[in-house]
């Protein structure tokens, strides 16, 4: 079911995934001595979907940081390329060590290097792009990626993230949101990247696993207000997706299958939803989500404004009625002809009230997650 891949280029310990000009630790040189990106943006471009990457390069001048404290290779000038400059997190963002000139400079090559080697259409930027000593170099760098991409006639977005300090513009990137959501709808286009796993974004044996119930729910509820879900998993060494985490995609895509059009293409409605579960919004507050409910519905529309569909986020039960308040007499479409439950052929009951839209449930949900209604009115 996904539509776009965003493999991880350069993660902060400076290792590169990818084929460099600019250091020898990479895995094109050492290790499976394979262009490890380059492979990946060819096998998802031939599969039809979106390539991305994302760097985090420029955390990279802190990561190994508490190295210098002990006896450690940190401090071995031999390994400098990999391990970088190593300095103190905090005072580096007091701004008593920042990011100097040289490191910066490289930065920039290196991720100009990935544009042009790899045309990735999307790229993810972690937190530290917003310390102010990057930003000269980052408008830089946005300027270039944006105008090859005019060269290409190619789409092409960077993810930026807020809670580290303001790194763009509004309308110069994506708002990507690390392990939350947001409580309303946004106007700008988002989203949120999380894992499948409640405490790790990388392969352990000791996963503790998010339901795929729960990454329906919040894909849906995500994307009615006006967001894409990134979404992790974690392979092992030898490059295979963990057996549970195939099972979970594999899950999610039959999902998609049968609701696909009430998420691929769509766009928000004049509101997002309705129902009891309050989203909790911000950076890393999945921690304090609740589940959903079969009263929690929320909208998505076509492109071009029709169909509705109301997504509900729990099977109410066979013969059961839901009643949709948004949809009252007076609100949305003037008049609703059909309802439909995707899955499902047979239209379903429905009456319309000063109190909402009653929408008889069938005798059998088309899936184990959430059911999506597809209105069609006028």
């Amino acid at each position: 079911g996904a539509r776009f891949v965003v493999p991880v280029a350069e993660h902060h310990d400076g290792f590169a995934m990818y084929d460099s000009d600019y250091t020898e630790w990479c895995a094109a040189k050492m290790g499976p001595k394979r262009d490890v990106i380059g492979e990946l943006a060819q096998a998802i471009r031939k599969k039809g979907l979106i390539f991305g990457l994302s760097s985090h390069r420029v955390e990279n001048w802190w990561f190994y940081g508490e190295g210098r404290k002990i006896d450690s290779d940190v401090n071995d000038d031999r390994y400098r390329g990999l391990y970088g400059p190593a300095r103190d997190r905090k005072e580096s963002e007091a701004g008593k060590t920042p990011p100097d000139a040289e490191f910066l400079t490289d930065w920039l090559l290196r991720c100009s290097e990935l544009v042009d080697k790899y045309r990735p259409q999307i790229f993810w930027f972690d937190w530290w792009i917003a310390q102010p000593p990057v930003h000269p170099y980052l408008k830089k760098f946005s300027a270039y990626y944006y105008n090859r991409g005019y060269e290409w006639n190619l789409g092409v977005a960077i993810n930026y993230k807020k809670h580290g300090g303001e790194s763009f513009p509004d309308t110069a990137g994506v708002l990507d949101i690390e392990r939350g959501q947001l409580a309303h709808k946004r106007d700008l286009f988002w989203q949120t990247d999380t894992s499948v796993s409640k405490t790790s974004w990388g392969y352990v044996t000791n996963h503790q696993y998010k339901t795929v119930d729960s990454i329906i729910d919040d894909l849906v509820d995500i994307v009615s207000k006006n967001g894409a879900l990134l979404l992790n998993i974690g392979p092992k060494p030898d490059g295979t997706i963990p057996e549970p985490e195939q099972k979970m995609l594999l899950e999610i895509g039959r999902w998609l299958k049968i609701n696909g059009e009430a998420i691929y293409n769509t766009r928000p409605w004049e509101v997002f939803g309705e129902g009891p579960t309050e989203v909790v919004e911000g950076t890393f507050a999945e921690s304090k989500r609740r589940d959903f409910t079969a009263q929690d519905i929320r909208f998505t529309q076509g492109k071009y404004g029709s169909p509705l569909y109301a997504i509900i986020l729990g099977w109410p039960g066979a013969g059961e009625s839901v009643t949709i308040r948004s949809l009252a007499e007076g609100h949305g479409p003037a008049k609703i002809h059909s309802v439909r439950m995707l899955g499902i052929r047979k239209p379903l009951q429905f009456t319309r009230t000063a109190e909402g839209l009653r929408v008889v449930m069938p005798r059998k949900a088309p899936s184990e997650h959430a059911v999506s209604l597809k209105i069609i009115g006028e």
